[in-house]
């Protein structure tokens, strides 16, 4: 079937088929938009997801497929930088500092696994940095899908985040 009859057929199959055939060039492209693997993930996702809801009202005399597809992938770029620049904005107005996980950091809370327990110096944070900490690297939520079931604005979750890396951090330190 071409691409075309793949989005035209309503089965599950078909879609699954027209997935595997574009999925690495619109991860590689997101990838190379973002420079960042966990965006470039999410928005993969969401781009296939507007796809499938959307598939009914592809057109083949406007666009191939393919440029369809790289169409919504743009967009949802353009969306999440978006939400990126308002973040920053935001994070600016409040004179923070925007704090994510080295590497370094990542190696050294395993390291310390075995000596001090993360959990428990996770369950010592506030409750509203506990909780975004865990959504976020236990269970892997996005910031966007935290935000929902919190009823918080991304920038929010956003600070938790960073706040109880920097209260992790400190601990991590003292107990040095």
């Amino acid at each position: 079937m071409t691409d075309a009859e793949l989005l035209a057929d309503d089965g599950a199959d078909s879609f699954a088929e027209f997935y595997r055939r574009h999925v690495r060039r619109v991860a590689g492209y997101l990838m190379r938009a973002t420079g960042d693997a966990e965006a470039a993930a999410d928005l993969t996702a969401e781009t296939f997801a507007a796809a499938l809801i959307a598939r009914r009202r592809y057109r083949a005399d406007r666009a191939a497929p393919a440029s369809w597809l790289l169409g919504i992938a743009s967009h949802k770029l353009t969306d999440w930088r978006r939400r990126g620049y308002a973040e920053d904005r935001a994070r600016r107005r409040l004179r923070m500092e925007r704090l994510e996980p080295t590497d370094a950091d990542l190696h050294e809370f395993e390291r310390l696994g075995d000596e001090v327990s993360i959990v428990d110096m996770i369950d010592e944070l506030p409750a509203e940095q506990s909780a975004a900490l865990r959504a976020r690297f236990v269970q892997g939520r996005s910031y966007a899908d935290i935000a929902g079931t919190e009823q918080a604005s991304e920038a929010a979750i956003r600070q938790r985040v960073s706040r109880g890396l920097a209260g992790l951090r400190r601990r991590v330190k003292e107990e040095r």
